[in-house]
């Protein structure tokens, strides 16, 4: 029953954050792509990627040490100015949180970026954990 709280568009996915088994570095920041975009560092130790670019909805995925010491992939939204320049980035949304929002804007977008998850852990990459 377990699995069952932890599906994909329920309210409890909403607490599941994506954590790292390392640091992302110059060295394995390219394991991170998806679709043809890797992770930028745009300040020490925080990665970012544009996921879903909408006028009325964006997502980037996030990476970094946001929760306590662990290295985490999460998400944010973007502030878009002049049609293409991210000025702004909001707090960290967990991993789940912001699939759930992906799938309801995009489910196809949200379904792709699952499946990377899911390379990722096959990778042996990370892992899914529940934030309590």
């Amino acid at each position: 029953m377990e699995d069952e709280a932890v599906t994909p568009g329920t309210p409890e996915f909403d607490k599941m954050m994506f954590k790292l088994k390392q640091p992302i570095n110059a060295v394995n920041q390219t394991q991170f792509q998806f679709n043809d975009q890797q992770l930028t560092e745009i300040q020490p130790g925080i990665y970012v990627l544009p996921v879903y670019v909408q006028d009325d909805f964006n997502l980037f995925l996030v990476g970094g040490r946001l929760v306590q010491s662990d290295w985490v992939l999460a998400f944010s939204h973007g502030t878009i100015e002049a049609g293409n320049q991210v000025t702004d980035l909001s707090e960290p949304i967990p991993t789940g949180d912001g699939l759930n929002q992906l799938g309801v804007q995009s489910p196809t977008s949200a379904n792709d970026l699952l499946e990377y998850f899911d390379q990722l852990v096959q990778a042996g990459v990370g892992e899914w954990n529940l934030i309590k």
